[in-house]
């Protein structure tokens, strides 16, 4: 007599699957909270007349670090250039 283990394949498949999709909703969170926090600089920054260049801008946009942006994010409201809001020392 055999027995099928196709149920229990399926659901080992049925946790993996889920455990990815908690990591691609997780990913993807943060990854909003970090594109909502680089246009805040940006938009902070231009209110307050900051010239930005475009390589700034595109380095602001693709930065992924919830830590770095929200350093820049605070350093936004008083610098009077990028170099201020970039500086790393």
């Amino acid at each position: 007599m055999s027995t099928s283990l196709s149920h229990f394949r399926g659901i080992v498949a049925e946790s993996f699957r889920n455990e990815g999709r908690e990591e691609g909703r997780e990913e993807g969170r943060e990854e909003g909270i970090a594109k909502e926090r680089s246009l805040s600089v940006l938009r902070m920054l231009d209110r307050r007349g900051v010239a930005v260049s475009d390589a700034v801008r595109e380095r602001i946009g693709s930065c992924r670090d919830l830590r770095t942006l929200d350093l820049w994010v605070d350093r936004a409201f008083t610098v009077r250039t990028t170099d201020e809001l970039l500086d790393e020392g």
